[in-house]
């Protein structure tokens, strides 16, 4: 199957427009998949419909110009980073609405965080991350790869040219380094 994705990713690049309608059934299965990991690892009050944020992810995959899709891998690394994007938006929205903004329009309508400070904790993760990518940007990758895309170790290794090992003392430091920045986030 990975060979039949990195073909139709080619024939997309290529121009094919038939190749978005071929790609979707083989990709929606791994990035619902990928999306439910994301919500496994959160609070229990957290509702969030995985369908809804893969069906906005795919949208906005599509809709990107000029890339130039290596593989399969290469596509999911960026879903996560669309998937990432998605879910702090929707927190700003919230955060926004929460303290008297404008209603923006949020694409997911299904997508709902159950409280305010849901919304703050995925802001801060996400300036936090902002700020890893600044000191190591690859570290930061790791994450987003391994939190908002479900990756896994031997994935994201592959995806990165890197040794597993490399991908695990990446992801122990970054660890440390967004549990110290987010810790220091809530003490102010």
């Amino acid at each position: 199957m990975s060979d039949e994705i990195t073909q139709i990713l080619n024939e997309w690049q290529d121009g094919d427009a038939s190749a978005v309608d071929r790609l979707f059934p083989f990709v929606y299965d791994e990035l619902r998949r990928r999306a439910q990991i994301y919500l496994r690892n959160e609070r229990g009050d957290h509702i969030l419909q995985p369908t809804a944020l893969v069906h906005e992810a795919y949208m906005r995959l599509i809709d990107v110009e000029n890339i130039d899709w290596t593989d399969r891998l290469h596509f999911f690394a960026v879903a996560s980073n669309v998937m990432r994007r998605i879910l702090v938006d929707h927190a700003r929205a919230l955060k926004s609405k929460k303290r008297g903004g404008k209603n923006r329009k949020v694409p997911i309508s299904d997508l709902q965080l159950s409280s305010f400070e849901r919304s703050l904790e995925l802001i801060n993760l996400d300036e936090a991350l902002k700020n890893l990518a600044k000191i190591d940007e690859r570290k930061s990758r790791v994450v987003e790869m391994s939190y908002f895309g479900g990756m896994n170790q031997k994935e994201i290794a592959e995806f990165l040219e890197v040794a597993v090992k490399t991908v695990q003392r990446d992801l122990k430091f970054a660890k440390l380094w967004l549990f110290r920045e987010l810790s220091a986030t809530r003490g102010s």
